[in-house]
């Protein structure tokens, strides 16, 4: 397989191994926990163990004669010295030390500080809280939970037609209830921070999906100038979305790094980044499908319920996903929200399309079972190249080219349409499959490159490397546009004084990132074209500047003219050529950008433009095997089949749809943070007993990139894959469950005492 590292040619859709490969292999990647600082004090948190209540007091003696400990904060004693943080979505959020207030199990009510952690950690279990403690409510059905229809705001609700009248009166209508469990992130690097101040400034050492949106959270948060910050997050072990806001800690570990005068690390526990950062919330759906006896879609109602924490009104809405996958003329969607006493949830990979697409995705092939039909002929029925709620094209949509090829690849004309006919031995054999779907969102960004006489680029714009191989893709796009060769590219990321590049998340980073980039090197490639063909001297003189190309460390023109960089640089800049551009994409005003400095996200999203509707699309097809004595169940293996148009490095891409798809049969199979009902406190909160897919669950993942032509969804083509992988999949293995034992189940995750 080629590695990219080519001095001529294009690089953009080869192979390339990862550029900071070398470094995470052998522990020079530098993570935020890993930054080095001068004698650190080590933070350790106190959390509540009650869900609901006040506290009345403190009893602080033991833990302050643990030796070693310096200070212990408190809402007594620091509880006005930072505002609480502002979430990323839905207004509002708990509090943490700055009131007596306990809003959830597990929230910061202390921080314990020590020359060590040993000593932090001890003198935190020796802290003597007095509560006055209230029954909280956990869940859906919870006495206390309260329940209201979601606001109009961020997201929207849909009507078309008359949903309502067209199932009632539909010839075949199917009705159903589905449910999803609250999930948690557990991404190896752990939730931590460092913080230290110089000369009123303040260094923070985070992981993060937004440095620039920490920035100005903390800046508001402690009421101090953002550029007085500066956030450093090089490398993120895992995020999923969960690093992607701030959280209440940051702020108290500055603040605690203020009072001693010294830098201060705080590295929290396993068990405690279940409660003190976001989750996946808890949903619940009643789908309604309404349809005629050869089934086409009639009436489509989608709605849905999330649990939230008691003064936030955060909801993923998935339903502006779920309206618009298939033709229908009459849609109803509504959302509400529970609240309960909850830590505040927040996105987690592919955030609303994951549950409600289960959802969906079930009921379609519940449909296809009542009509007897192929669920793959279903969907074809019923596919459509206009979005059904706002009547836009889609820019691209290959929907059933992805079901026709990863249909073959799967085998899928071999399946027997009849449940529990299919076996091997003592298993029953079931497939399945399902539609995946997630909006071509993009955001805006900036980036600077710089280009030296001797051929080498340096690459800064202040993007995330969260492991999707962010750091190669644009790596490659400016030896791409440079005519350089990939290891003639330095690329400097994560860090606040960088250009900034907004949310890495909504599959829009890559888009976003590396439009910046190709802009920047336009501008180089320019200037040095405009130069030469305006000289006297050279061999490019009097050419069209557009017609003058980078490639192989010289300036070249149309018809094999060419000049050598360090010539063509000499007219241009003394010394070395720095060019900055900023891209703001289609359907975002100019001020997005300045918005991103600020901190503030701004995306151009899948259903937000006016002139078309930009998705991506896929196919999933999974095999069960169900244990016809036990009922355990084995899913070994999974096709998906991902409309890919512009794909910049084929090695990452790969990888990030093989994850997706191996999380999706977790969500099916294994995923679920338990909940004691009574004390509204998580009881699996460790990754021995939160369950994951290890490799004996996953034996074969086949992932079939169907290309696909899409100029319209940005200039690079590009629509972003790091969370379609995942969706559709839990549906896809609910279906085959379904088809193997006959047994419908309608609740993930999918266990044992389900088939029973």
């Amino acid at each position: 397989m080629p590695d990219g590292n080519l001095p001529d040619g294009k690089l953009i859709g080869r192979p390339a191994i990862r550029v900071d490969g070398r470094a995470k292999v052998t522990g020079r990647a530098r993570y935020a926990s890993d930054e080095v600082v001068a004698n650190p004090a080590h933070a350790f948190l106190v959390t509540s163990s009650i869900a609901r209540g006040r506290i009345r007091g403190f009893d602080l003696a033991a833990a302050r004669a643990v030796p070693g400990v310096l200070d212990i904060l408190t809402h007594e004693n620091v509880g006005d010295e930072a505002r609480k943080p502002k979430p990323m979505s839905g207004e509002d959020t708990t509090t943490t030390l700055e009131s007596d207030r306990v809003w959830h199990d597990g929230q910061i009510i202390a921080v314990v500080l020590a020359d060590s952690f040993e000593a932090a950690r001890e003198a935190a279990h020796k802290v003597r809280v007095d509560y006055e403690a209230e029954a909280p409510a956990a869940t859906f059905g919870s006495p206390g939970a309260q329940e209201e229809v979601r606001k109009e705001g961020e997201h929207h609700d849909y009507r078309v037609g008359d949903a309502e009248a067209a199932f009632a009166a539909a010839e075949v209508r199917l009705d159903a209830r589905y449910g999803t469990p609250t999930q948690h992130h557990n991404a190896i690097e752990l939730f931590t921070t460092t913080c230290e101040w110089r000369d009123g400034k303040l260094t923070v050492y985070e992981p993060s999906q937004f440095v620039y949106g920490l920035r100005g959270s903390l800046a508001k948060q402690l009421g101090m100038e953002a550029g007085d910050i500066h956030v450093v997050s090089r490398f993120v072990g895992g995020a999923f979305g969960a690093k992607g806001g701030i959280t209440a800690r940051t702020a108290w570990i500055a603040v605690a790094a203020r009072r001693l005068n010294r830098p201060v690390r705080l590295v929290p526990t396993r068990d405690q980044g279940f409660t003190i950062a976001t989750y996946r919330a808890e949903t619940r759906h009643h789908v309604q499908l309404g349809a005629t006896r050869d089934g086409k879609l009639t009436a489509f109602r989608h709605e849905g319920w999330e649990v939230t924490s008691r003064p936030s009104q955060y909801n993923v809405s998935g339903t502006e996903t779920t309206a618009r996958i298939y033709r229908c003329p009459n849609i109803l969607t509504k959302v509400n929200i529970v609240h309960a006493d909850r830590n505040t949830p927040g996105f987690m990979r592919a955030p609303p399309d994951t549950p409600y697409m289960f959802a969906l995705e079930s009921a379609m092939d519940e449909l296809a079972a009542a009509l007897d039909m192929d669920p793959v002929e279903l969907r074809r029925i019923n596919d459509t190249q206009t979005d059904p709620v706002t009547g836009k094209p889609y820019s691209s949509r290959s929907l059933m080219r992805c079901f026709d090829e990863g249909a073959a690849h799967f085998g899928w004309a071999g399946r027997d349409r009849r449940p529990g006919t299919m076996r091997d031995g003592d298993w029953l054999v079931g497939w399945g499959c399902a539609t995946a779907a997630y909006p071509a969102n993009i955001g805006p960004a900036a980036a600077r490159v710089t280009l030296t006489p001797e051929g080498r680029a340096r690459v800064q714009i202040a993007a995330h490397d969260i492991g999707n191989g962010a750091y190669t893709v644009v790596a490659m796009m400016a030896a791409d546009r440079l005519g350089l060769p990939i290891d003639k590219v330095v690329v400097e990321m994560g860090g606040s004084e960088l250009p900034a590049a907004g949310l890495a998340a909504g599959s829009s980073h890559t888009a976003g990132i590396t439009h910046a980039v190709a802009k920047a090197c336009e501008g180089v490639r320019a200037r040095l074209a405009e130069a030469a063909v305006l000289s006297n001297d050279g061999a490019l003189a009097g050419l069209d500047p557009a017609a003058v190309t980078l490639a192989g460390g010289t300036l070249r023109g149309p018809g094999g003219e060419a000049e050598e960089l360090p010539k063509a640089l000499a007219r241009v800049a003394s010394g070395v050529l720095e060019v900055y551009a900023e891209n703001v994409p289609q359907g975002l005003p100019p001020e997005a950008m300045g918005k991103i400095y600020e901190g503030q996200m701004a995306m151009s999203r899948g259903h937000s433009r006016e002139d078309a509707t930009t998705y991506a699309f896929g196919a999933q097809f999974v095999e069960v095997r169900v244990h016809a004595l036990t009922r355990e169940v084995r899913a070994p293996r999974a096709v998906g089949a991902f409309a890919s148009p512009t794909i910049i490095n084929p090695l990452t891409a790969h990888s990030q749809y093989m994850g997706g798809m191996i999380w999706g049969i977790g969500a099916a199979l294994h995923e679920a943070t338990e909940i004691d009902p009574q004390a509204a406190r998580y009881t699996n909160d460790n990754i021995a007993e939160y369950l994951i897919p290890v490799n004996a669950d996953v034996r074969s993942i086949e992932v079939i990139m169907v290309p696909e032509e899409d100029s319209q969804v940005n200039p690079l083509g590009i629509k972003g894959l790091g969370e379609i992988g995942i969706v559709g999949m839990n549906a896809a293995v609910a279906n085959a469950v379904w088809h193997a034992t006959g047994t419908r189940v309608r609740d993930l995750p999918i266990r044992i005492e389900d088939l029973l």
